[in-house]
């Protein structure tokens, strides 16, 4: 997926993303997977509004088609340092349950099939929002778990 691309719905209104899909997105230098079924949609980034006393990983909200929608920084999520945007910064949509947010990435990559045979446990202590972790193109690939990131960043992180 180019990094100029312009926004892309992946489901219709009301429909799951493919549940066997993944977006492939990147945060620094690292790659992670989120479930297709989650994302509802790849937009460019635009500067969120600030609301006063949220934790730093939600760097403030956006309006998408009418609905506010949190914003969570991926970067600080994982324990990285926050980063000025760049032309190829990303909001990835999604949706878990009840929750919406939009997931503020450096890049998407591209939305494949990957082989879940591939899949190992995330290593002991590494990061609690990891599903799995797999390879994709020679890469480590940190497959994100959606309901524990949303539990990680409701509990403060």
């Amino acid at each position: 997926m180019s990094d100029c691309a312009t926004p892309v719905l992946i489901p219709e209104e009301g429909q799951h993303g493919d549940p066997s899909a993944s977006l492939i997105v990147r945060t620094g230098i690292e790659w992670y997977a989120l479930p297709g079924a989650c994302v509802r949609e790849v937009i460019r980034w635009r500067a969120p509004t600030p609301v006063p006393g949220t934790p730093a990983v939600i760097p403030g909200i956006i309006n998408q088609r009418g609905s506010i929608v949190p914003v969570v920084d991926l970067r600080i999520a994982l324990g990285f340092p926050a980063s000025a945007p760049e032309r190829s910064t990303r909001f990835v949509l999604l949706h878990h349950e009840t929750v919406a947010l939009a997931l503020l990435v450096d890049a998407v990559i591209d939305l494949v099939l990957l082989d879940e045979d591939t899949f190992e446990p995330p290593p002991a202590g590494r990061v609690r929002l990891l599903a799995a972790v797999s390879r994709y193109e020679q890469r480590p690939l940190g497959v994100i778990d959606p309901g524990a990131l949303i539990a990680a960043v409701q509990e403060g992180l």
